[in-house]
Order: structure tokens, then C-alpha cells, then sequence
């Protein structure tokens, strides 16, 4: 495929652009109760009747979200009873497997120090981290997004975002939205999920998905892909809700931008529902710290367990850091061994204040740009506006959930553990290194990594036999011919054998004959008993190591005497 021009907006400089960097929305402790109670019964509409059934015996009423798919119901405990001691009520009724007091977690993004606020000079000044004329979406361009697309432009890609919403009139996102769900529970009628008072939600989905190709602001890493939204508050119920609703939509990949400190064990729920996920093939990629802690929180660490990020086989999804432009762990980034791999995630620090990376901001005032210390992060593109620059490791992960979704797309033959393996042993690490706690396998390489996807065969072969006596007493003459069919993109390994079987239909089945022959032949005369009847099958090899499951159906002969 010719390469393409890139779009205008990640040609544009940096320069005369003064950034600064997104406050947190919590202190820097646990996450917070929220005064309901999560639990978990058997997956079902049986299993949810059971659950409200022992809830309404308790005292207690429906409080959040239902996701029957996998048995969780919300409640909220009787008044007077701490949601602590009605969990532990709860948990002893039959048919309830646990119940827990829910929490809510905290975005991922830059803790809110006024010294990370200070203006970032120009790309270029002595300050800056960043050399003159670095264009505007320099993380693409470093993490080779350019080369990803000339495989594949992701249009069969669907990534899903569970973060603040999404706006839905943004251009850069309007034409990228296959759904955008609500899943904060009821009170929040005034505010529609398509709208984003936060603006986090915004940003991380324009990194991974905003339009390309439309000579209109930014690209998104996974180019054409699209996006399902789930807008959620960040509550055990509503994270878990997010992630099965974006599974069942179909979702290749799922981004987390958000977590906790790890102070507590995760909730059963949002484990629950990552297993949901993950046996159903979608690639959970989740933001570690935005603090320089070895503890992550959950849900970086449900993926990338404590003490298994240097084994390369080790966890279900991706736990992402943020690396900057020099190659480093952002100073403000989570390190360790739960680490799976970085992406870029802040230039560097500058003046004293992390230099972020560019977004899709809302038309609308943002919460960065409130409070007592507003950001200065808006900037304009071309003259509009609804632009910003957030630092942070929220803004390093919708990068690899985009190249995650590239990825199964691509190639929908590869299971999950097959693509985070994939991302880890294609990231750029200095040679001869393997996986480090600052930057865990190394940064990521979205070009290397979709071209490794094009080129693994994961397919099995497909042939067909035809049968028919043979000119010669006790010869059956045989003719096949076979395949090996790759999906749209990947480059097929090719057929190398053929087996035949002939099973005697008359006889002793343990007498079936078995004859393995080149893919390069395509005719044989067998010898058999004369007048016996045989069905005859036919299985495929390719050079990768696929074989064709040998099928019920077969074609019957009889040999002539």
C-alpha cells in the first residue's frame, strides 16, 4: 500500500503553544465508599431474582446497576446499618456468592500540585524537553502509528472507553461513535452520556479514536477505528456494568483510564467482569498510577498481577506507564512489576511542569480548567478551540488499547494472551534488554507490533477429496485439492501436507489407512481390499502449524474387485 500523507494537524509545531498539566479529581488515598453494596450471585435471570429476593429479606432496596450476564445486582443497606455490617449480612443469605461495600475509583492523571501548573515554554526553548520543529502528535509519530496504518487503517476496529463520556458534537469524534451508554445509575438525567463535563473522557477518546483523514485537528491512534462509550462514576457497579456492556457490544479492546491505590483487595465485581472480558476475547488495557508507586490498584493490577510484569506470557491485559519523549518513565508514573509495557504519555518535564500531550477537548469549560488553580491546557488547531494538552498515564493507555483493537481486528484468529504478548515483545527497549520496573517490556511500537499480527497464521488450512473406484481391481483413485485462507491482511503461511484417511466401512475401523502426501500433489491411486467399501476424508497442514480438523463427513467409495 502507497504511503499516505499524514494528516495536517500531526504536521503542525508546538511552537508558541503553552501547556500545562490535568489536576486529579481525589487525594491521593483509597478510593471512597459510595454507601451501596455490591453483590454477586450465580450469572442469570435466576440468579438475579435470588439476589433481589435475599436483598428485599435483608432490608434492603435496588440501588445501581443489574448486569445478570454476570450475577452482580446493586443495593443500598437499611438506614442505620453501615453498608459494612449489611455486606457481611447479606453474604450469609442462600444463593449470594459475596457482597461487598462498593467504592469509587479516581481518574488516572497528574496528582493537582500547583508547581505542575506552571506555563511550559515553546517546543525548542532551552526549558523544554521537546527539539525544535517536534510536531504537534509527536507520540504517533515515535510510536510508529504511521507504519500500523499502511497495514491496516483499523476500520473493523471497536474500541470501548469506560471514563467521563464522551462530547458527542465534537468533530473529531461525532462520526466514531457506535454507541454511547450511560451507566451511572439514575440522578443523572440532566446530564446526558453524550456530553462530558469532565472532559477526561473526551481526551482519552479522541487519543485512541479521533477522526483521520479529515484535514481537521488531531488522528487518533487507531485511525478509522470507532468507539463504544461508556459513560460511568467511576463506582464498582458502574466500571463493571461499562465493561460487560462494551464486550456485548463487541468491543476489540478496552481502555481504563482510571483506578485506585491498591489499599484494599479488588472488587469481586470488577474481577467478575474482566473474566467476562477476557473469555470473550476483548484485550483490557488499564492506566497504571499517576504516582511513582510500585502498587498500581486495580484494575492495572487484575491484569498484570504483583511480581509477574518481567514474565512475557504473565497476565490477561496490559498494565500501561507513561513514558516521555526521551524514552524515560514519566517522573509522575507508576513503576514495578506490575508494569506491562509504557506509551507516551508526557514530553518530559519543562519549566518545572510535565508537557502533555494533545486531545479533543469539550466546547464546554472542563473541570482541569475550574477550581482555584485552572489549568491553561486549551489551545486551539487551525482556529478551533476544542483542543487540550493533559499529561499523564490516561493518556498513554487509549494509545495501546487503540493498537490492542488494530491488532484483533487485523487478526481475530489470535487470542488475547497472543496479543499481549504480541505488544510486550514488539515494544522498543534499549538492545539486548528485556522488561525493566521503570518502562516494563519497553514503549510501545504500534507499527511493529500490526506488522507481527499480519504476519502470525493462526488459520487452519481447508482441502476436499474426491473419491472414485479405480481402473484396477482393489485401486481407489484419489483427487483433492486445498487451501489455506487467512484473514483480509494476513499473510498466510500456505499448505504444506495433505493427510488422507479411509476408513473401512465393512471391516475393522483400527485397519483405517492414513497417507500423508506434499501439498504439491494432488492425485493418488491407494490399494485397498477389492470390494470393499471406504469413507475417505481429507486434512490440511499449513507451514504454521495448523492443521484442518478432520470432518464427519466423507466421501464413500467401493473399491472394484
Amino acid at each position: 500500500m502507497a504511503r499516505r500523507a499524514l494528516p495536517t494537524a500531526v504536521a503542525g509545531l508546538l511552537l508558541g503553544i503553552a501547556l500545562l498539566v490535568a489536576a486529579t479529581t481525589a487525594s491521593a488515598a483509597g478510593a471512597q465508599p459510595t454507601g451501596r453494596i455490591v453483590v454477586l450471585s450465580e450469572p442469570g435471570a435466576a440468579g438475579a431474582r435470588a439476589a433481589r429476593a435475599a436483598a428485599a429479606s435483608a432490608g434492603m432496596r435496588a440501588a445501581g446497576p443489574v448486569v445478570p450476564q454476570i450475577g452482580l445486582t446493586t443495593v443500598r443497606a437499611p438506614r442505620g446499618e453501615s453498608p459494612a455490617r449489611a455486606a457481611r449480612r447479606l453474604a450469609t443469605a442462600p444463593g449470594i456468592g459475596a457482597a461487598e461495600p462498593e467504592r469509587r475509583m479516581r481518574l488516572r492523571d497528574v496528582p493537582d500540585d500547583p508547581g505542575l501548573h506552571l506555563p511550559e515554554p515553546v517546543a525548542g526553548a532551552a526549558v523544554s524537553p521537546l527539539p525544535a520543529g517536534t510536531p504537534l502528535q509527536w507520540p504517533l509519530l515515535r510510536s510508529n502509528f504511521p507504519a500500523a496504518w499502511e497495514i491496516t487503517r483499523g476500520e473493523r476496529a471497536l474500541v470501548g472507553v469506560v471514563d467521563t463520556g464522551v462530547d458527542a458534537s465534537h468533530p473529531e469524534l461525532a462520526p466514531k461513535l457506535a454507541a454511547v451508554v450511560d451507566q451511572r445509575g439514575s440522578g443523572h438525567a440532566n446530564v446526558p452520556p453524550s456530553s462530558d463535563e469532565d472532559g477526561h473522557g473526551t481526551h482519552v477518546a479522541s487519543l485512541a479514536c479521533a477522526a483521520a483523514g479529515n484535514a481537521v485537528g488531531i488522528a487518533g491512534a487507531g485511525r478509522d477505528c470507532r468507539l463504544v462509550v461508556e459513560k460511568t462514576d467511576l463506582s464498582d457497579a458502574s466500571i463493571a456494568a461499562s465493561i460487560v456492556d462494551a464486550t456485548d457490544r463487541g468491543a476489540h479492546a478496552i481502555n481504563m483510564s482510571f483506578g485506585d491505590d491498591g489499599s484494599r483487595p479488588a472488587s469481586a465485581a470488577i474481577r467478575r467482569a474482566i473474566r467476562y472480558a477476557y473469555h470473550r476475547r476483548v484485550v483490557l488495557v488499564a492506566a497504571a498510577a499517576d504516582e511513582p508507586v510500585r502498587e498500581q490498584g486495580d484494575p492495572a493490577n487484575l491484569l498484570q498481577p504483583t511480581g509477574s510484569g518481567a514474565d512475557i506470557g504473565a497476565g490477561i491485559g496490559l498494565s500501561v506507564t507513561a513514558a516521555t519523549y526521551g524514552g524515560a518513565r514519566a517522573s509522575f508514573a507508576g513503576f514495578g512489576s506490575q508494569i506491562s509495557l509504557a506509551a507516551y504519555g508526557t514530553a518530559g518535564v519543562g519549566a518545572s511542569s510535565p508537557l502533555g500531550v494533545v486531545g479533543a477537548f469539550p466546547s464546554s469549560p472542563t473541570r482541569f480548567e475550574q477550581g482555584t488553580v485552572p489549568c491553561r491546557c486549551r489551545t486551539a488547531i487551525a482556529g478551533d478551540s476544542r483542543y487540550g494538552y493533559l499529561a499523564g498515564t490516561s493518556m498513554a493507555a487509549p494509545q495501546v488499547a487503540a493498537t490492542a483493537a488494530l491488532v484483533r481486528a487485523l487478526n481475530p484468529d489470535l487470542p488475547v494472551r497472543a496479543v499481549v504478548r504480541l505488544l510486550k515483545r514488539t515494544a522498543t527497549r534499549p538492545a539486548g534488554s528485556g522488561w525493566s520496573a521503570d518502562l516494563g517490556w519497553g514503549i510501545l511500537d504500534a507499527g511493529r507490533a500490526v506488522a507481527a499480527a499480519a504476519a502470525i497464521d493462526r488459520r487452519a488450512p481447508v482441502s476436499q477429496v474426491r473419491a472414485q473406484p479405480g481402473t484396477r481391481s482393489g485401486v481407489v483413485a484419489l483427487r483433492w485439492t486445498s487451501g489455506d485462507p487467512a484473514p483480509a491482511g494476513v499473510v498466510a503461511s500456505g499448505v504444506r501436507s495433505v493427510e488422507l484417511s479411509l476408513e473401512p466401512l465393512d471391516g475393522d475401523k483400527r485397519e483405517t489407512r492414513r497417507i500423508v502426501l506434499r501439498a504439491s500433489v494432488r492425485a493418488t491411486n491407494v490399494g485397498v481390499t477389492p470390494g470393499a467399501r471406504y469413507a475417505v476424508r481429507s486434512r490440511a497442514l499449513d507451514r504454521a502449524g495448523n492443521r484442518e480438523r478432520l470432518g464427519r463427513d466423507a466421501v464413500v467409495v467401493r473399491a472394484p474387485r
